[in-house]
Formats: structure tokens, C-alpha cells, sequence
């Protein structure tokens, strides 16, 4: 379970969040949505701690991540969490499968074993066929495949996805909507989701607003 509590986040002058409370259960896919520049994204970046709030708190299954130094906090990011963004950020020069093989091996897994979990999370993704192919020889859809079976490299409990349908045409996008929904179903993972697409935010179990700063 995700509880933010009293999270405030500026920078310079302004106050992108304010008072921000919010509570995610396990296993649910919930969206946030809201104005370009209301802070969704900040938000996003908090809970994975990609960056620090001014105040208040994130707790995952009651740790409080911002009460951990930085290499516990970078140890505990790398097993619990996986992040899904609008550009998929593959290494050009790795196939498929090394992309996402390379969180478990930064995990500390061997290179066998974590290629055999790409290969399995890859396959389930029906791309069991590109196991070999570089990002150059993807579509835009397989591309964000991989770019999600990256994310769920080490079963991390959480995945962020941050506008993850951005750049995908209307039925690759529905697809990977869809996708995130059979995988908390056959994982258990919780998804939060950035978006700006009303289909995710209506199929979404929750859907939170940000607007002025505020949830």
C-alpha cells in the first residue's frame, strides 16, 4: 500500500504541490490526471523517489522512504519499484532482451538468470519473437512493451508509468492500457498512472486529480 501524507514539493518560488494526501491500495491501477504543469509528474517522481519533497511523507507498506539514506533508498527503489515513461529510454545498442535484463543484473542477479527472466516477462508480453531485435527494429508499441517488461525485470510491487501512452497511436495505446490491467491481475503489482487519456482514467480503479497543487 502507497500513503503520501502533507507532501509539499517547490521549486524556487513555486509551489508545484501543496498538502498532497493520497492512499493506493495493493494490487489497484489508479490514474492521475490534471492540467499540464498541475504537477502530476512531481508527484510521480516523489512516490519513486526520483527526486525529495520539501515535507511530508511517502510510506510503502509502512517504510518511510524518505527516512532512508541514499543508498538504502537507491536499494529499495531498484527492488520495489519499476518505471514505465512516454520515451522508452532503451539502450540502442542492446537487443530486447539485455534491455530488459539489465535492472536484475544492476540487482545483482547473474547475466543467465536475468536474461531468462526477460525472456519469460518478454514472451508474456507476446514478444517472444524480438527477443534478439535492437530498439531501431521495434515498432513504437513493442518498443513500450519492452520498456514495461524492464520495469517488471525485478516483480517490483510498484510500477510508475508516466504518460506511457504519450507517443502510441490510439489502438496501441488501448492496448497498453489493457496490458497494465492482465498484468496486475497475473502479478499483483500496483500501477499508478500519469496520463492525460480519459479512456485509462474511466477503466482506472481510482482516478485522483491534481489541480492547483492539490489532490
Amino acid at each position: 500500500m502507497i500513503e503520501v501524507k502533507s507532501l509539499n514539493k517547490s521549486y524556487g518560488t513555486l509551489q508545484v504541490l501543496k498538502e498532497i494526501n493520497l492512499r493506493v491500495e495493493d494490487s489497484a491501477v489508479v490514474s492521475i490526471v490534471g492540467a499540464s504543469g498541475a504537477g502530476k509528474s512531481t508527484l510521480l517522481h516523489l512516490i519513486g523517489t526520483l527526486d525529495r519533497p520539501d515535507s511530508g511523507q511517502v510510506l510503502i507498506d509502512g517504510t518511510d522512504i524518505f527516512a532512508l539514506n541514499d543508498t538504502d533508498q537507491a536499494a529499495y527503489r531498484n527492488r520495489n519499484i519499476g518505471f514505465v515513461f512516454q520515451f522508452h529510454h532503451l539502450l540502442p545498442e542492446f537487443t530486447a532482451a539485455e534491455n530488459v535484463a539489465l535492472p536484475a543484473m544492476i540487482a545483482g542477479q547473474s547475466h543467465a538468470d536475468a536474461l531468462k527472466r526477460a525472456h519469460e516477462l518478454l514472451d508474456f508480453l507476446n514478444l517472444g519473437d524480438r527477443l534478439n531485435h535492437k530498439p531501431s527494429q521495434l515498432s513504437g508499441g513493442e518498443q513500450q512493451r519492452v520498456a514495461v517488461a524492464r520495469a517488471l525485470a525485478n516483480n517490483p510491487k510498484i510500477v510508475l508509468a508516466d504518460e506511457p501512452s504519450g507517443n502510441l497511436d490510439t489502438q496501441n495505446a488501448r492496448k497498453l492500457h489493457q496490458l497494465f490491467f492482465d498484468l496486475r491481475d497475473q502479478f499483483h503489482q500496483t500501477f499508478v498512472v500519469v496520463t492525460h487519456n480519459p479512456e485509462l482514467a474511466t477503466l482506472a480503479d481510482k482516478t485522483f486529480e491534481i489541480k492547483d497543487g492539490r489532490l
